[in-house]
């Protein structure tokens, strides 16, 4: 195998990959600039959204499924040369979600008063937070059509379209904070409902940018033209159901693990809550990449070349343990200097350092485990994905969190050691010789 990457195949991985990025980036962003909006209104606020955000994912993390399953299936027709029938995956993915999340909305919407007690028992926290987290289930239908449609995008390789949509999304979240927290702009002031409110209308505006731009160039892909039929439907489903539990199962075990850590203390758990994000940052090329990756390898099983999918999965593998290897290097060798921004107190920030440290030099490794679960996901071997990762969640970090931390006494480098030397670096390991063995290039999709 060769080990650098030809001129014409680094192109081709960047010019899909980059706008995804690109995308992340801004949405990066957007959570900075919300958090920081919600945080003027105190503790109690920025503790309920924060909480109620991440609670919320659990459900919306069914929804983003559907993006995987739309962009493998899209990405194998565009390699078979059938890109007339590329919205028939789309049209499917979005008609389930306008059936399925308005049900399911409604029933968390009722519910969520007597089961936001059981995450969090101080009742300002509860008040605001049942209020914000209802915007974000009565917006679930809204992000199903957002996910899908940028699989769709993503699978035909034109990822860069759909960014200048995905950016006015995002300024009109900000707007939207501005005018429903704070009351300007002649709206309600609503505080921290506010901030729900804002996020659930700019998932509306997001929808309808995508759908004018899938009218303005998705016609010749087959977009709102033809129906899928009940065959084809059920075999999105067999991809995207594995997929959307993939996102909640990383949520749920990301859960019981910041639970673990702040038995170890309250340090450490706002240690533990900076390195996860860091993880988000430097982790960006992985999952811009991969998915760019899906693209590649999924147009290359589509014209019967398992051989050339192979090799686009490793050139995009390399490209991307190279940005993620430039982007972990501050983390290992100016920790101190990376965590003063968010950490101030000198106690706390010395808990990180190290820690800090194993994720510079670790991340381009951990990386491959990124990538690869992205590209089996779009090679269609999604099911053997989501047990993997099941298995090494509950039977090794989550587990394993409990023992090295608040029972052994080795605290916060103990679980984060655990987390990038066994549960990241194990899911690495068996993610790549899962697709050494190939069985992944003989699903039909």
């Amino acid at each position: 195998m060769p080990v650098l990457v030809s001129l014409s195949r680094t192109k081709e991985i960047l010019v899909i990959g980059l706008p995804i990025v690109g995308g992340m980036i801004s949405n990066v962003l957007l959570g900075l600039i919300d958090t920081a909006m919600v945080g003027s209104l105190g503790d109690a606020a920025l503790g309920a959204v924060g909480l109620s955000s991440f609670a919320a994912f659990i459900y919306l993390g069914m929804v983003y499924g559907f993006s995987i399953a739309v962009q493998a299936t899209v990405s194998r027709r565009r390699g078979e040369k059938r890109e007339a029938e590329c919205g028939v995956p789309l049209q499917g993915a979005m008609m389930t979600v306008a059936i399925i999340a308005p049900i399911c909305s409604a029933v968390l919407y009722v519910a969520i008063p007597s089961l936001f007690p059981l995450i969090n028992s101080d009742p300002e926290v509860v008040a605001l937070g049942v209020d914000y987290i209802r915007w974000l289930f009565l917006q679930a239908v809204f992000i199903g059509f957002i996910a899908a449609n940028t699989g769709f995008w993503n699978g035909l390789g034109r990822s860069r379209v759909y960014i200048p949509s995905l950016v006015l999304m995002h300024l009109s979240n900000i707007l939207f904070n501005y005018m429903f927290i704070f009351g300007n702009l002649g709206a309600p002031e609503l505080g921290a409902e506010g901030a729900g409110l804002a996020t659930a209308l700019s998932s509306v505006v997001g929808s309808l940018l995508f759908l004018r731009l899938g009218l303005k160039f998705g016609r010749p892909y087959g977009f709102l033209t033809s129906r899928p039929t009940i065959v084809e439907i059920r075999a999105l489903l067999r991809l995207a159901i594995p997929a959307g539990l993939q996102q909640v199962f990383d949520t749920a075990a990301l859960t019981a693990t910041y639970s673990i850590v702040g038995m170890v203390g309250t340090r450490e758990l706002a240690c533990y809550s900076v390195l996860v994000n860091f993880i988000g940052l430097v982790g960006l090329p992985a999952w811009g990449l991969g998915t760019a990756g899906v693209t590649l390898v999924g147009n290359a099983l589509g014209e019967r070349n398992p051989a050339d999918a192979a090799k686009w999965a490793w050139d995009v593998i390399k490209l991307g343990v190279i940005g993620m290897f430039i982007l972990g290097m501050p983390f290992w060798l100016f920790p101190d200097a990376i965590l003063s921004i968010w950490i101030h107190d000198p106690e706390t920030r010395a808990l990180a350092v190290t820690p800090t440290r194993i994720l510079g030099i670790m991340i381009a490794f951990n990386g491959i485990g990124y990538m690869m679960a992205t590209l089996l996901n779009g090679a269609g071997d999604v099911k053997r994905v989501t047990w993997i990762n099941l298995v090494t969640q509950w039977c090794v970090l989550v587990p394993g969190a409990f023992l090295f931390g608040p029972y052994l006494g080795f605290g916060l480098l103990g679980i984060w050691s655990l987390h990038q030397f066994g549960y990241r670096a194990g899911n690495s390991i068996i993610f790549a010789l899962i697709w050494r063995k190939g069985k992944w290039s003989k699903i039909v999709i």
